[in-house]
């Protein structure tokens, strides 16, 4: 009889130790369960302010290369007027060939030098007008090939 009582009494507390480590547990898993959901509220915050930086690091570069390219146009056009206006082409014709401006020149040189940079080069021919190269040249604006002295490039002044 003396066994089962201490047998009984030791399940007691078998039965009272594992209910408060069972309440231990669940309070632990409780916790674990909302940190896990914080995380998940966080990671996705996280996505979704990535996400819209994203897009408008996307849409403020968009904005600046418009900005760029409409600057880029009145800085071509106020450079056409003020050649047109000081450099007019004088009417001479050389073999029946259409000379080309200094604005349009000028223009042809810049479009080369934006679209290949890597290669700059213009090859010249007859309807460039040979004065307006001359000025080019002596004033620094392009320089010649070293091999080929028909091809120019306009100067990188941003260098």
């Amino acid at each position: 009889l003396m066994f089962i009582k201490k047998l009984q009494m030791i399940l007691s507390l078998f039965i009272r130790f594992t209910d408060v480590a069972l309440h231990r547990l669940q309070k632990i898993k409780s916790d674990l369960e909302m940190v896990l959901l914080t995380v998940q509220l966080k990671n996705k915050k996280l996505e979704e302010d990535l996400e819209s930086l994203k897009v408008r690091g996307f849409d403020e570069l968009k904005n600046k290369i418009m900005t760029l390219k409409t600057y880029k146009k009145e800085l071509l056009s106020a450079l056409g007027e003020f050649l047109d206006e000081h450099f007019p082409l004088r009417l001479v014709q050389q073999s029946g060939t259409e000379l080309l401006t200094l604005h349009i020149s000028n223009f042809i040189l810049i479009n080369k030098l934006m679209t290949t940079p890597h290669e700059p080069y213009v090859t010249i021919n007859e309807s460039f007008w040979p004065p307006y190269i001359e000025l080019l040249l002596r004033y620094g604006i392009v320089l010649r090939h070293p091999e080929d002295p028909k091809r120019l490039r306009l100067e990188a002044f941003h260098k």
